[in-house]
């Protein structure tokens, strides 16, 4: 068996291992998990303060939450074109410097 096919397998079970791990243990030990973020906890607690004034208001808010999520993916997706670009930019003059030398 090649080297290849037996790192395929490994590959393949340690990750059909962390699936059932995250998926089952939980469900077997009586948990089961609550999916929140942090802007819910710490909105929630804003919530129970009772002398609370906010500082500002939104100067535009989303009319759903599905326009929330997409300006927050496309912020994401610009993010990571920057970084690969930059990681590229650099990677490629470091090529080009190696070449010439």
């Amino acid at each position: 068996m090649s080297e290849l096919k037996k790192l395929t397998k490994i590959v393949v079970l340690l990750i059909a291992v962390i699936g059932l791990l995250t998926v089952f243990v939980p469900h077997m030990i009586g948990t089961t998990p609550e999916w929140g973020g942090t802007d819910a906890a710490a909105a929630n607690k804003i919530g129970e303060m009772s002398n609370y004034l906010p500082w500002f208001s939104p100067v535009w808010k989303p009319p759903g939450g599905e326009m929330e999520t997409l300006l927050f993916s496309l912020q994401a997706a610009i993010g990571a074109g920057i970084i690969g670009y930059v990681a590229g930019l650099y990677t490629g003059r470091k090529e080009k410097k190696r070449d010439n030398t």
